[in-house]
């Protein structure tokens, strides 16, 4: 009988998995480190992210994404864009030094038992535990419009289906979205000798400005405060208040979720994206097909091609010709596609508002007791600080509060590390130097119907 079992071992999974040994949970880490980072975004990718905003955390706040470039004098600083490879070995360091060992399983189902939770995997292993924290990242919520979904993924796919962009190279990409993933994503295959274009509603692309100096004048920073999600009293909000945002009443609160730091690019991205990717803006696409054109390298038949229809805002039509279709469009936090979730689970679980996602309490703990969820899950409650790695910081150390709640509650017995409650604004957990980490023996992770996912 585990205390805790962690599912998803990326920023999130990894946070909570060392805040919860520190605590003297007896615990399973299920999940490949860093999978999704490593396995579902394209090489030469940059973190949006300011590295200060970055890092995962640890009781001790040792392990830190600055000490890690400092020790290998890897150049980090405020302005000065990351190599997402940099994150992804970062995150696997503090998996190796700072939590315990994760084993790559795949959770299939996340089912009730008279004792708390049974978690199955696909390698036939079944764990009987008290609580579970599903930490699964975002690659079940992926995005792709109803257009879209009707074709292959041989010619429609989302950006997450993509490691390596020079499968493209000679091909005609459409890139559909205005966000950071479509842009980036649009500017790697010219680089790469693809010809992108992208295809968006928004009537224009919006862009961030460069990041102000940390240290302004006492005037600048009151009217324009820094945080880790940007410039201006809003960010600073979403990023060091996630609790008040969760007492917000909960039409707000989605408002806020799915709005709040809305598509943008980086501004470091603007002039390596607008000389070689071309735009069509203010598009909608109202339907998709398959057609045939052009000729396959192998064998000398015709290839297939996406045919787009798209409507402007004015109401005119076009038609254009594409050889693949990637939609960079985001993701949409719903319980529903979370295969692994028993039904019962996902069907009686308390919701926020009218959305698919979750109700948390202010230890990120569903209506199911026991039940913890993390991410992009959770920013319907707390806001769109979930969104980012700069969200495991406040998450980590008040799930596992409600964790040790629950289980002293559940076995009646005081945990060898346990740590008073966090104040609503207190930025982590006071955990004592005598509590010991206890390694973990086995672990997997899992998100949707078998797919292996972490953030």
């Amino acid at each position: 009988m585990y205390d805790l079992v962690v599912v998803g071992a990326g920023p999130y999974g990894l946070s909570i998995a060392s805040h919860a040994a520190a605590a003297g949970l007896r615990l399973r880490v299920l999940g490949r480190p860093m999978a999704s980072w490593r396995d579902h975004m394209p090489r030469g990718m940059f973190l949006k992210s300011e590295p200060s905003a970055s890092a995962l955390s640890d009781p001790e706040g040792a392990h830190t994404l600055a000490a890690y470039c400092a020790d290998r004098r890897i150049e980090v600083g405020h302005g000065r864009p990351l190599p997402l490879d940099t994150f992804t070995e970062y995150g696997t360091w503090f998996g190796r030094h700072a939590a315990p060992a994760a084993e790559e399983l795949t959770v299939t189902r996340v089912a009730p038992h008279p004792s708390g939770f049974r978690v199955h995997t696909a390698q036939g292993e079944q764990l009987t535990t008290r609580a579970v924290a599903l930490a699964i990242g975002v690659l079940p919520f992926a995005h792709r419009p109803a257009t879209l979904r009707g074709l292959p993924r041989e010619l429609a796919s989302h950006s997450t289906h993509h490691r390596d962009l020079s499968r493209f190279r000679g091909k005609d990409v459409t890139v559909v979205g205005a966000g950071q993933a479509a842009l980036e994503t649009a500017a790697l295959l010219a680089e790469e000798g693809a010809e992108p274009r992208v295809v968006a509603r928004a009537p224009r692309l919006r862009w961030n400005t460069p990041p102000k100096p940390l240290h302004r004048g006492r005037l600048s920073s009151l009217l324009d405060p820094h945080s880790a999600l940007g410039t201006g009293w809003p960010s600073w909000m979403w990023s060091r208040q996630p609790g008040a945002v969760r007492r917000l009443p909960a039409p707000l609160r989605l408002h806020i979720a799915r709005h709040a730091l809305g598509p943008a690019g980086a501004w470091w991205l603007r002039e390596r994206f607008e000389p070689t990717v071309p735009t069509l803006l203010g598009h909608t696409i109202t339907a998709a097909d398959r057609t045939a054109g052009g000729v396959r390298p192998v064998g000398g038949g015709p290839a297939e091609r996406v045919r787009l229809w798209l409507r402007a805002a004015d109401g005119t039509a076009r038609t254009l010709e594409t050889d693949h279709v990637i939609a960079a469009t985001g993701f949409v936090p719903d319980l529903f596609r979370l295969g692994l979730l028993d039904s019962t689970l996902r069907e009686t679980l308390r919701r926020v508002g009218d959305s698919g996602a979750p109700w948390l309490t202010q230890d990120f703990e569903s209506s199911h007791p026991g039940l913890f969820f993390a991410g992009l899950l959770a920013a319907p409650s707390f806001g769109p600080a979930m969104r980012f790695v700069h969200g495991a910081t406040f998450t980590a150390p008040r799930l596992v509060e409600g964790v040790c709640r629950h289980v002293v509650a559940r076995r009646g017995a005081q945990l060898p590390g346990a740590t008073r409650p966090v104040p609503e604004e207190s930025p982590r957990v006071a955990v004592p130097r005598s509590a010991t980490r206890q390694p973990a023996t086995e672990g997997a992770e899992a998100a949707g119907r078998g797919v292996k996912a972490a953030r």
